[in-house]
């Protein structure tokens, strides 16, 4: 590693000669593999834009020079490069360097990103600014094909192609496909061409000195030249000047196309083609199995995990979806690019033609579900909490409004771990529930998660059923699909004087302190519509209430239980406990819930905090 060690800074990798840069790649890319192989992470697509992130640091003048790297999972060489070399042991790890780019982590991330088609956007900002403050720099987007899928997208290319004197270069790195060696080289004449001055010079010069009939029929040769070549008119039609593809892996292509790049005005589109999983053959073969990835030996490579002790939320929701699908036939799945991480993978190959996946377009996935649900069909939205937010406008207005019969199985419901803030669905308690028609519910484990699923699917309407990443408490699982009733909570324990109404995940904590508090406690299901009844019932009952969410406490259930107490006229000390209102970082699951006071030592000191001064009959509770 005796090139690597000595980069602190891009500046000093622009000292470098361009000689050096290839075995530099091949340091970077061993010392990431050695580097995630011990931490877990993003592994296949972080293998793959090494070379890209060399050559973009090396011949643009960061951090002047803006980069704005899409989605941010593929940025981990940018990181090692730009002076967090020593602190990658210290990966998606509390207090530890966030697996995304960051704004407060380094100067070089110029723009947080983890949600994805953002980065388009993002860059004609900076590069209009630079514009406005008559700064000369250069705004960079590295938005990967999956990404173009997403409408935001193609919003900011149809916004930016109408500017002819920023700074703005997109670049797509595509990684779905190869270049075999001869095309490989006629790319890289062509893209160095079409880079160059001398192209550039020509076309301009073309405008200004061709007759009109001329001047269109040099067009409709350039277009037809270009096109026999290289996918250009899409792009161009927007207005882009685009170059491409080239080989995302050879230095000697990429340098020297972004170095004439550099010299262009007026927006700018690259095609690079690269491999995920570039250098490791196992992640090359199977660049899914590695794109996250827990800590493995790289000698080995992954290996087959053994049967867990405990069914995953993910599994029950996969499990139900087939089971579901299997004595109904109006079923259809429905995810914006989350197969595998929703648990679809046996649904598509079960039910291959009632399963869509729309590609990364949470907005278009909840209209077109709204859609097939107004044709009869009973569509199931399998999407993350925090992506859902994403799709709030067609969730209200296309589904909830018009009172549609769509199921939403939303996933990584609360604090999701080492993915961070971005990732974690903190929200969708307090952002569904005051959505007219909407059903709202919080598993508690996992045989209550597929009743609930259930539930949702016969409720005809609009269903949401939230549930944690990871696995359950190992409820047994009943295989009929049953239903509950909506809008009924359940008493779990009986105590005294303080009653926890847990929602969620919440319940398995709450029950631990309620044994040591002497609590009752209440397993709510329903967040919308509210248990109102058993919520009088407790009130009644006993002196305190207290409400337990992992989620945003602003808005979520426990203000739901504050409003039915209000609503009955029920003056009532109340306590909610839930996430604070500040975005939580990176971190393990249980160590995160710990640091916020939710699991059940936290539960109980905040009880015993808010409630145990001077009530000398609650001592005798051992509070």
């Amino acid at each position: 590693m005796k090139l690597l060690e000595t980069i602190n800074e891009p500046a000093d990798l622009r000292q470098l000669p361009r000689t050096q840069l290839t075995p530099l790649a091949h340091e970077l890319r061993q010392f990431l593999l050695d580097s995630v192989s011990k931490t877990g992470g993003h592994l296949s697509s972080n293998l793959g834009t090494v070379e890209l992130t060399i050559a973009l640091h090396y011949v643009y003048n960061t951090p002047r020079d803006r980069i704005v790297w899409d989605v941010g999972h593929q940025t981990y060489s940018h990181k090692i490069l730009t002076g967090r070399r020593e602190r990658m042991p210290t990966l998606r790890q509390l207090n530890g360097l966030s697996g995304f780019p960051k704004r407060d982590e380094s100067e070089y991330d110029t723009f947080g990103t983890a949600h994805s088609s953002t980065s388009i956007s993002a860059a004609l900002g900076m590069a209009q600014a630079a514009k406005l403050k008559g700064e000369d720099r250069h705004a960079i987007a590295v938005i990967g094909d999956g990404s173009m899928t997403a409408g935001m997208a193609f919003e900011a290319l149809n916004n930016a192609g109408v500017e002819d004197d920023i700074n703005l270069l997109v670049i797509l790195n595509d990684n779905d496909m190869s270049i075999s060696p001869p095309v490989g080289a006629l790319n890289r004449y062509l893209a160095r061409l079409m880079s160059g001055q001398f192209y550039a010079a020509a076309k301009n010069v073309g405008r200004s000195v061709l007759p009109g009939p001329m001047l269109d029929l040099a067009r409709k040769l350039e277009e037809h030249a270009k096109g026999m070549v290289v996918p250009a008119t899409m792009f161009e039609e927007f207005g882009f000047n685009y170059i491409g593809p080239i080989d995302g892996h050879d230095l000697e292509s990429l340098i020297p196309t972004l170095e004439n790049i550099k010299k262009l005005k007026g927006p700018q589109f690259l095609h690079v083609v690269t491999k995920k999983g570039q250098g490791y053959k196992l992640a090359e073969a199977e660049p899914i199995l590695y794109h996250g990835t827990g800590k493995f030996n790289p000698a080995e490579g992954i290996k087959p995990a053994s049967a867990p002790s405990k069914i995953t939320y993910t599994e029950v929701f996969g499990n139900w979806l087939c089971d579901m699908a299997a004595v109904d036939k109006r079923l259809v799945g429905i995810t914006p690019a989350m197969r595998e991480g929703s648990g679809m993978v046996r649904f598509h190959q079960e039910y291959p033609s009632r399963y869509f996946d729309v590609g990364i377009a949470e907005q278009h996935s909840v209209t077109f579900a709204g859609g097939i649900a107004t044709e009869g069909l009973k569509p199931v939205v399998a999407i993350y909490s925090t992506f859902l937010q994403r799709a709030y406008d067609q969730l209200i207005h296309d589904v909830a409004l018009q009172n549609l019969d769509v199921t939403f199985a939303l996933d990584r419901a609360g604090l999701v771990g080492a993915d961070g803030a971005t990732h974690a669905g903190n929200y969708d308690l307090a952002y569904l529930r005051c959505i007219p028609n909407m059903v709202v519910m919080a598993a508690s484990d996992e045989n209550e998660c597929r009743q609930m699923l259930t539930t949702g699917y016969h409720y005809p309407g609009p269903a949401a059923v939230r549930y944690p990443r990871g696995a359950g408490v190992g409820a047994a699982i009943q295989q009929e699909l049953s239903s509950i009733e909506i809008g009924k909570g359940v008493v779990r324990r009986e105590g005294k004087d303080i009653a926890i109404l847990a929602f969620g995940s919440m319940v398995a904590p709450s029950l631990a302190a309620g044994e040591e508090l002497n609590a009752t406690v209440a397993n709510m299901r329903f967040v919308k519509p509210l248990d109102v009844e058993l919520v009088k019932r407790l009130a009644k009952d006993h002196e305190y209430i207290v409400t337990v969410e992992e989620g945003c406490i602003m808005g979520g259930a426990g203000a739901a239980v504050a409003e039915a107490l209000a609503a009955e006229g029920l003056a009532k000390k109340v306590l909610m406990l839930g996430l604070p209102d500040k975005f939580i970082d990176q971190g393990d699951p249980a160590a995160l819930l710990a640091s916020v006071g939710l699991d059940a030592k936290g539960i109980a000191a905040s009880i015993r905090q808010r409630f145990a001064g001077g009530e000398p009959r609650l001592v005798v509770n051992n509070i």
